[in-house]
């Protein structure tokens, strides 16, 4: 597993993973999303509530746009995905699309350290461990690296309120401050 910014997927309908060293947090969504593959970005749908919701929680100084990812890492933010495949509904996914995400994260708590993994729905938490979640930190570590879980920043979970999302978005930044 490549362990650098510009490291390329191994699938090529994957989005490239956000990584470095020592991150603060390692944000990983379920899948690309069809508009997230098309333009090489993740979170991307303009619908979609990610980069506003990391703004507005503190985590940075301006609002991103999706086209923007390489320049998380120098804010110690990195981004990833639970299962490669593209489609237009995580609905779509099958349990074989998560084949190894346990691992591979594993790898990458192993060898890059980050001080958090937040998973962006309980869904992606859910495909690569196979188990339910509840949202916020985990009794699961990979290493010395906690896991937390967040509510979907998709389009598809507009019944749970912007600011319940940023509640935990900020509850997210208090733990990673308290590292």
């Amino acid at each position: 597993m490549p362990a650098n910014p510009s490291s390329k997927p191994k699938r090529p309908d994957a989005l490239p993973d956000i990584l470095a060293p020592d991150l603060r947090v390692l944000f990983c969504g379920i899948n690309p999303g069809r508009w997230s593959a098309s333009v090489g970005a993740h979170f991307a749908n303009p619908r979609n509530d990610f980069w506003r919701l990391l703004h507005d929680a503190g985590f940075t100084p301006r609002l991103f746009a999706p086209q923007e990812q390489h320049e998380l890492p120098a804010l110690g933010l990195g981004l990833t995905n639970a299962a490669y495949r593209t489609t237009r509904g995580s609905g779509e996914l099958r349990r074989g699309d998560f084949a190894g995400a346990s691992d591979r994260l594993g790898r990458i708590a192993e060898e890059l350290r980050p001080h958090l993994i937040a998973f962006v729905g309980k869904e992606a938490y859910r495909g690569a461990f196979n188990e339910r979640a509840e949202l916020g930190v985990q009794a699961r570590r990979l290493g010395e690296t906690r896991l937390f879980v967040l509510p979907s920043t998709s389009p598809a979970n507009a019944a749970v309120p912007y600011s319940e999302r940023l509640r935990w978005f900020r509850a997210l930044r208090n733990a990673a401050e308290r590292r």
